[in-house]
């Protein structure tokens, strides 16, 4: 959730073009009903601006997944793949994957190089903290030597680049040790930090959230791989609302499950459809990115929903607006992976391909 103080009541309601569109909710039904229908017919209160965050001279923007507002309201924390998406960060470990953006899109700062092999998740705490998540390896190619083995751990920062600490082993460990392939970070309401792990729908893959003290030591996991309530399948994204909620994007289960910081679940919604990235801001607003249905060519991806940005309410459920995406006929995977918004209801969305890089969207303006 948001860990700025917003001093508007409602980004949304904040501009007169999205107050004057009717909040459309969803048909009534079952949130909870895997069958339920998708969500398409939305207004897009939302004007698209690319090649807002504008990187240095030389390099060119490569996959994305993580993006996530500061504790300001303003400035954009983003963790991108070293300019493409597999193995860059090995091969170019001279690169800074951590990148912050003022709001005209100027990069204020990085750092990272050489740290994270492939960035896929990032979070930033009430203190300004930078959490990000690295969900592969470098053992392509030659082994590397033991003291060089990087990846499949979760790093903290701090504002400054800082490295304050690492949880998990390099390289990565299977249950009971941890991680493989950490998907996302946060750290709750109660301090405690929660990771979503697994990032594979094969069999015998990790799927559970893990849960560790303010000082990074073990506490617990809920959860394991599979489709039955309470099980998880790709935990990709993860987001707390105002009743300190865990709210889990389960990706190639096309669900969220809503969670205690004890791991009760509480309620699975499907109205959302196959999330990617979530954000929840201190209003309880929830943005949503799609980015895989109907997308990969296989019926397994919802081919009836649209991919986007859906944004609706965290406490009542319904889904409000639609975001689609800008590349409609696109066969990979497309539009926003990670999203977040700013305390002025811009919306960010970090792509992983097929360009890449991230977009902004604004807030229509009317008389």
């Amino acid at each position: 959730m948001s860990n700025y103080k917003n001093p508007v009541k409602s980004a949304l309601i904040t501009f007169a073009a999205v107050a004057a569109m009717p909040m459309i909710a969803n048909a009534q039904g079952d949130y909870s009903d895997p069958d339920y229908p998708p969500t398409n017919g939305l207004p897009n209160p939302y004007v698209t601006v690319e090649g807002w965050a504008q990187m240095p001279s030389g390099r060119e923007w490569g996959s994305t997944s993580a993006v996530h507002i500061a504790p300001d309201g303003e400035h954009v924390w983003v963790a991108e793949r070293c300019g493409a998406n597999i193995n860059a960060c090995v091969i170019n470990d001279d690169v800074d994957p951590i990148m912050l953006f003022d709001r005209d899109g100027e990069m204020v700062r990085s750092f990272g190089a050489g740290l994270i092999t492939w960035p896929h998740g990032i979070h930033v705490d009430n203190d300004g903290n930078v959490w990000v998540t690295d969900a592969r390896d470098n053992h392509s190619g030659d082994q590397p030597e033991p003291d060089e083995i990087k990846g499949h751990q979760v790093h903290k920062f701090s504002p400054e680049g800082e490295h304050l600490m690492s949880l998990g082993e390099p390289g990565g460990a299977r249950e009971p040790g941890y991680f493989f392939q950490p998907n996302d970070v946060i750290v709750g309401p109660d301090d405690y930090i929660y990771v979503g792990e697994g990032h594979s729908n094969a069999e015998g893959s990790p799927g559970r959230i893990l849960k560790f003290n303010p000082e990074g030591e073990y506490v617990t996991h809920f959860g394991e791989f599979g489709t039955e309530p309470g099980q998880f399948m790709q935990p990709h994204a993860l987001a707390f609302d105002s009743q300190d909620r865990l709210f889990v994007a389960d990706r190639s289960n096309d669900r969220i499950q809503i969670l205690s910081t004890d791991g009760e679940l509480l309620d699975i919604w499907y109205q959302f459809s196959r999330i990617s990235g979530l954000y929840i801001d201190e209003n309880d607003t929830l943005y949503a990115a799609d980015s895989e249905s109907n997308s990969l060519g296989s019926t397994q991806h919802r081919p009836d929903w649209k991919r986007g940005i859906r944004i609706g309410s965290a406490e009542t459920g319904e889904v409000h607006y639609l975001i689609p995406d800008p590349i409609p006929n696109c066969t990979g995977t497309c539009t926003a992976e990670g999203v977040t918004v700013d305390r002025f209801g811009n919306i960010y969305g970090a792509e992983v391909g097929p360009v890449g890089g991230l977009k902004r969207y604004e807030p229509r303006y009317m008389p």
